[in-house]
């Protein structure tokens, strides 16, 4: 995967002489203890046994983070889910719109660059930043000003470019996938296909931007599984990354790989 080939890369300009995927994010407990990451001494994560949590957290703990990364018990939600609204179209989205008992008419299509859908008989449609709603009524008008009278027209977002999450890490297939409606981070390590043998599932960091803010929080999956506690959504944007149980975790390696997760990843959408 390239996202796996982007981490090594990371890995081997301050380590070259690990090359396996498995090691990229093991580099932070090397690069502390050579001190090669500066700051580690004063915020790296401990494994448990080693007097961190159970969590395999430590000094870095909610309220830890500076202006670029935040560090939280649990991710705030998008302003679009905390207020209850709907995703908007996207450019990218691919759209099908269905004229009720016109099939000749009805089409799956995908927004341009330029926000539009090109649509039989009535051409460019302005799509991005609308709700499906308000998509759904404007081509309905456009119908029926010309060419039907009273359409019915019914639009549904297949896949939405807005709506995909970056899994990277120790998973068995790294990547960007697009996300099912109501996902949690469970749901988004079953996409990857589940945990590598070396992964740890206590070290599940999930990152997401809120407006201007980055935000990180640390999920331990076997607490989840077992019903300790609920399993958090995830939403379009969001970067999971999984470490491995031997590695300890610090600020800076937490932004170093969010930033190669957030490039390298997206070069190859999953289906």
């Amino acid at each position: 995967m390239r996202a796996g080939r982007s981490l090594e890369r990371l890995l081997t300009k301050t380590q070259p002489k690990f090359v396996h995927r498995s090691h990229v994010l093991i580099a932070g407990v090397l690069a502390c203890g050579l001190a090669v990451l500066a700051g580690c001494s004063t915020s790296s994560v401990m494994t448990p046994g080693e007097g961190g949590t159970s969590s395999g957290m430590a000094n870095l703990a909610p309220g830890a983070g500076d202006a670029t990364l935040r560090v939280v018990a649990d991710l705030p939600p998008p302003p679009a889910a905390a207020n209850g609204v709907a995703q908007p179209v996207s450019i990218s989205d691919i759209i099908e719109v269905s004229v009720f008992q016109v099939p000749d008419l009805s089409r799956t299509v995908q927004v341009d660059d330029a926000g539009n859908i090109n649509l039989p008989l009535i051409g460019q449609v302005p799509a991005a930043g609308k709700s499906v709603q308000a998509l759904q009524l404007d081509i309905q008008a456009a119908y029926g000003r010309n060419y039907l009278q009273s359409p019915s027209v019914s639009v549904l977002v297949k896949e939405s470019a807005a709506r995909r999450v970056t899994v990277d890490g120790e998973v068995k297939r790294a990547g960007v996938f697009p996300l099912p409606t109501s996902s949690s981070l469970l749901d988004a390590i079953a996409l990857a296909g589940g945990f590598s043998p070396v992964a740890d599932p206590a070290k599940v960091y999930v990152f997401r931007q809120v407006g201007d803010t980055k935000y990180v929080a640390n999920y331990n999956v076997d607490d989840i599984r077992r019903g300790a506690r609920p399993s958090p959504s995830v939403y379009g944007g969001d970067v999971v990354v999984v470490f491995a149980s031997s590695s300890r975790v610090a600020l800076q390696n937490l932004k170093e790989v969010l930033g190669v997760a957030s490039t390298g990843a997206r070069l190859a959408t999953v289906p």
